[in-house]
């Protein structure tokens, strides 16, 4: 049984929301207005996320100097900082408990999408929502999966490069960390992740990675304007 088998409950109720959608309008359809819906619930976190990421990078000055003064002594750095953060009245968690939060949302939606369920059993322009890209036959499947993929592709870019400009403005100010993070210089390739991801699970899951993949990037783009680096953990989300 999978470990994921506790969510089932929820996601009998995401089933029948999803359901009851699609007597209105196509299954597909219904699988993106519910995704648009969820995250649209959870922007208050996101939201929260970004405020928590503004703190931390109007400390991160602060945080060097405190490194740099005390690098010698850790448990004197320890106790500097966190004198800090409650002067501030910052956490220092700001900005990664909203996000794990989150955690849980996500997981109900991915195995509402891979578990075999009457949902997809319905098709998106003739491709069972069920259907995994190894199974594809003919050109019009092979083209829905192509354009899904492009579409994951384009996110993915985009993402890589708001990472990859998150990673220069780091390097040149090298003022919250005097010391490179080991694989940091991985961390933006990982925006490619749910193209191959995509390809591990069905059309509907796909679609679901898509559109949440799109209203992430615009989320970000939108919380994230005033120039505040993106933190990792968002640049996956």
């Amino acid at each position: 049984m999978s470990v994921l088998a506790v969510l089932d409950p929820a996601v009998a109720v995401a089933h029948a929301v999803v359901a009851a959608v699609a007597h209105l309008v196509p299954t597909a359809l219904a699988i993106v207005l519910f995704t648009v819906a969820v995250r649209l619930a959870l922007h208050p976190l996101a939201r929260a996320a970004a405020r928590g990421e503004r703190a931390r990078a109007r400390l991160a000055p602060k945080v060097a100097a405190l490194q740099r003064k005390h690098r010698d002594r850790p448990e004197r750095l320890r106790e500097a900082l966190a004198e800090m953060y409650r002067k501030e009245q910052v956490s220092p968690f700001a900005g990664c408990l909203p996000v794990l939060v989150q955690i849980p949302f996500f997981s109900v939606m991915y195995r509402l999408f891979t578990t075999p369920n009457d949902l997809l059993d319905h098709t998106l322009f003739g491709v069972p929502l069920g259907l995994h890209v190894t199974g594809a036959q003919g050109a019009g499947q092979w083209a829905v999966f192509g354009v899904l993929f492009a579409g994951l592709a384009a996110v993915g870019v985009v993402n890589f490069r708001r990472a990859r400009r998150t990673a220069a403005a780091a390097a040149t100010a090298a003022t919250a960390q005097p010391a490179p993070q080991p694989g940091a210089g991985l961390l933006p390739y990982l925006s490619f992740g749910s193209v191959l991801f995509a390809a591990l699970v069905p059309v509907a899951a796909v679609l679901y990675l898509l559109t949440a993949g799109v209203w992430s990037a615009a989320e970000r783009a939108w919380l994230y304007r005033d120039g505040t680096p993106v933190p990792a953990a968002a640049m996956m989300g």
